[in-house]
């Protein structure tokens, strides 16, 4: 049996049954992801989007053809041969995620990441959004990187339904599933339209997304977005100060006005919405208002201090 092995035909045979045995180890430790009580309450038990246009992925172009269905899904039609020299990089042989990402904004959709595991994943699908995963499908240290996008769950069967390959609506267990997403630490995001919000309640992380929007899309295009968010978080001063600046950009300098007043009152310290909401008040000819908001940016430390001041004086 010893001389057998030595043999290069059998040791490559013996490394294959290796790796296969690896492979079956790992497998049978991955486990089924639990959801807390109130999720599991929440949720219902089988969520399918049918409306998720299929586009079967060849090699190397799982990236694109991913795009296109999630676009798809937003009422962007666009064909998997005009994504694939946008995100495609021939060197990676794949799609990285700075371009997957950068590709939704340049057709005026927001990617919105999907930042909370399981059980968000879940809460997407149950919104109505199909999401885009980033999967490893072999071991760590010789990962075969894929997306595909979910289009539903069926809790019951302990199932994620996927458009993945070439196969429409694949259904993979649970745990296989989030063992192979995992790898890719659980990347994913949405595609939606300016106005619409993620189910994720991440104030934080929305910010970030609609921010990268508007610096490719403009901010008439992403003031539905600030507006979206402001009604969901009126206590969030810095999506009215973002929301203020949006307004007085398209020419609406009455709302950004009401939006500045709005960071101010959020958080009194936030020096930049004072000074930007006394620029407008002297503006409109409102000078005691003005020299108010004027002396409250004045007062806090930091960059803006100096301009305050200087607004003061003249």
């Amino acid at each position: 049996m010893i001389r057998l092995l030595r043999q290069p035909g059998n040791a490559r045979l013996a490394g294959v049954f290796a790796l296969l045995s690896l492979i079956l180890i790992l497998a049978g430790c991955a486990s089924t992801p639990t959801l807390s009580p109130e999720t599991a309450r929440a949720l219902p038990q089988r969520t399918l989007l049918d409306d998720v246009p299929f586009r079967g992925q060849r090699d190397y172009q799982c990236g694109p053809a991913s795009l296109a269905m999630a676009l798809g899904a937003s009422d962007i039609s666009v064909d998997v041969d005009t994504l694939i020299p946008q995100v495609f990089l021939p060197g990676r042989e794949g799609s990285v995620q700075p371009e997957m990402l950068a590709t939704v904004r340049r057709h005026g959709r927001i990617p919105f990441p999907v930042e909370g595991g399981f059980e968000a994943l879940l809460g997407e699908l149950d919104a109505g959004h199909p999401v885009v995963v980033m999967q490893n499908l072999s071991l760590p240290l010789w990962p075969v990187w894929h997306y595909a996008v979910a289009i539903g769950y069926d809790r019951p069967a302990e199932e994620m339904v996927l458009h993945s390959g070439m196969t429409p609506g694949r259904r993979v267990a649970f745990d296989r599933f989030d063992a192979t997403w995992a790898r890719s630490d659980r990347w994913a995001f949405v595609a939606l339209p300016s106005g619409d919000l993620p189910a994720d309640d991440d104030v934080d992380s929305a910010i970030r997304a609609i921010t990268d929007f508007e610096s490719v899309q403009g901010a008439e295009a992403a003031l539905p977005a600030w507006n979206a968010l402001a009604e969901r978080h009126p206590g969030s001063a810095m999506t009215h100060f973002a929301q203020g600046n949006a307004r007085h950009a398209t020419g609406d300098a009455d709302a950004a006005i009401d939006a500045f007043r709005a960071a101010t009152k959020s958080d009194p310290e936030l020096a930049p919405a004072w000074l930007n909401l006394g620029l407008l008040l002297k503006a409109r000819g409102d000078a005691e208002q003005a020299r108010h908001a004027f002396e409250q940016a004045a007062a806090l430390p930091g960059p803006w201090q100096s301009r305050a001041r200087e607004a003061l004086s003249t």
